[in-house]
């Protein structure tokens, strides 16, 4: 399997994120991505191949250009106004600021602006933020063209994640979708509608937002119920689609303790579903922050449930993009990655026989 990977992920390195008000170490730090590359840098199976530099107009396509424009000089304009090396909002635009006549727009200020287009405090903005999510979408958009050229299934090491984000807002440690990206340029270059089959911890409320009312992309997400975990106000059950893309999507959402068998036996569904609707390709957000291991999760899945997770989407035998989500637990993380993987491609599995060199993280569930 060809995979795609940049170090200016690297670039993106805060020390802090703020939970419930506590400033508490980074969860979605660089190890994670040397984790994963590491893993498959030692398995023969992989070829690393580089990435390839991709015009903006491939963003602006999903998200809002002013977005696009105002990530790129967002920090060097917050950057005079705080003493350390991230900033955060502090405050967050409400809905409840739509009661006037005009409509609602960026503040002059700019933490005005940043409480405008992020909707939470775990998503720190550097000074490297927006060059390491460029990086993560040309990762994505690398991983596509080389399944666009014959490669039945390839895997985008991207980071800083991107389901979380909209196309006018950012949060949940992303900034752009790269899933999504990756989803309209597949739909537009096959010709047919396309499935995102989403399989992180957290339901992907960005994803849903950018195709809610699209009939071109197909999205099916399993995740934590919203009704106790981030992001909260999305990624229930009844919510399907509207308009055009009324019954475009699909969401299961899955109680605390749920184990391997209900989480196969979900994903079963998600890509019947998907072979029903005759999609012409797949993107997979691959979030492995579902693992009972991993700090974010009250799953309790084990090591051995992700490389029959891959076979599941891998017997949709259709060009597929997999790209890098969640997934926290660095100690297992790059392990359960290859395992999805090889599952997705058709390799054996792999020896899952040896121990944790260390305990597991504190739990930090949202």
């Amino acid at each position: 399997m060809k995979w795609f990977f940049s170090e200016l992920h690297e670039l993106h390195n805060p020390t802090i994120e703020v939970w419930a008000g506590k400033p508490l170490p980074g969860t979605e730090v660089a190890s994670r991505a040397q984790g994963i590359a590491h893993f498959l840098s030692g398995d023969s199976l992989f070829e690393r191949v580089a990435i390839t530099s991709f015009d903006r107009n491939y963003l602006d396509a999903v998200h809002d250009p002013a977005l696009v424009s105002w990530l790129e000089r967002a920090w060097e304009e917050c950057r005079p106004l705080v003493e350390t090396v991230e900033v955060f909002p502090d405050t967050i635009m409400h809905p409840q600021f739509a009661t006037y006549s005009r409509p609602l727009a960026p503040a002059a200020s700019p933490l005005g602006e940043l409480g405008y287009y992020c909707f939470d405090t775990m998503t720190p903005l550097v000074q490297g933020t927006y060059v390491a999510s460029r990086s993560a979408v040309d990762v994505g958009l690398s991983a596509l063209t080389a399944t666009l050229r014959g490669e039945r299934v390839t895997y985008g090491l991207c980071r800083p994640p991107g389901h979380h984000a909209s196309s006018a807002m950012i949060g949940g440690f992303c900034f752009f979708n790269n899933a999504a990206v990756v989803a309209h340029e597949m739909s537009k270059r096959l010709g047919g509608p396309v499935a995102i089959i989403d399989v992180d911890y957290h339901h992907g409320n960005g994803t849903q937002a950018i195709f809610y009312e699209r009939s071109d992309v197909y999205y099916l997400s399993l995740h934590a119920d919203p009704n106790r975990a981030f992001p909260y106000f999305s990624g229930h059950a009844n919510e399907t689609g509207a308009g055009a893309g009324s019954g475009w999507t699909a969401n299961f959402p899955l109680p605390a303790g749920c184990h391997d068998d209900q989480y196969l036996d979900t994903l079963g569904t998600m890509v019947t579903m998907a072979a029903a609707r005759d999609v012409v390709g797949v993107v997979v957000s691959l979030g492995v922050d579902s693992y009972g291991l991993d700090p974010l999760s009250d799953f309790t899945l084990t090591r051995e449930v992700y490389h029959p997770a891959g076979a599941l989407v891998g017997s949709l035998n259709l060009p597929t993009v997999i790209v890098q989500e969640g997934g926290y637990d660095t100690e297992d993380l790059g392990r359960n990655v290859l395992s999805f993987l090889r599952g997705a491609a058709g390799y054996a599995p792999l020896d899952l026989s040896a121990q944790r060199a260390s305990a597991p993280l504190p739990q930090r569930h949202t």
